[in-house]
């Protein structure tokens, strides 16, 4: 999947869609940050920053403080790919990211999403 055009694609325009899509399902923005965060190690601020400058999501994970170490631990289908099978390093963590959100969703407990970890305020 190398050189796929979502990876050229901002984070500052999937993102929306990522809170368009919980608040539908009665979740918050705040949740969509707190999985995100979790994910990337990025803070508030730096979440934020990364709307702002219009990153692309390459850039977004290149920048990432570090990705959570039971990142390892998402799996199922996204996108009619298993996220464990994705071969190409990029995008397993974007379709990690897409899994995160569609839990936040579907209305999982966010211990669960966060694949045991306490919640922590973002």
């Amino acid at each position: 999947m190398a050189g796929h055009r979502i990876f050229g694609m901002s984070f500052a325009s999937i993102y929306p869609l990522y809170v368009e899509k919980v608040e539908r399902k009665g979740r918050s923005r705040e949740d969509v940050d707190q999985v995100v965060t979790w994910l990337t190690g990025y803070d508030d601020a730096g979440l934020r920053e990364a709307v702002a400058d219009e990153r692309t999501l390459e850039e977004f994970f290149a920048r990432a403080p570090g990705l959570n170490p039971n990142a390892s631990l998402i799996t199922g289908l996204i996108c009619g790919y298993r996220v464990e099978e994705i071969e190409d390093p990029l995008m397993q963590k974007i379709r990690y990211m897409d899994k995160l959100v569609d839990e936040v969703a579907r209305g999982k407990k966010m211990t669960s999403i966060l694949r045991g970890s306490t919640p922590a305020a973002v």
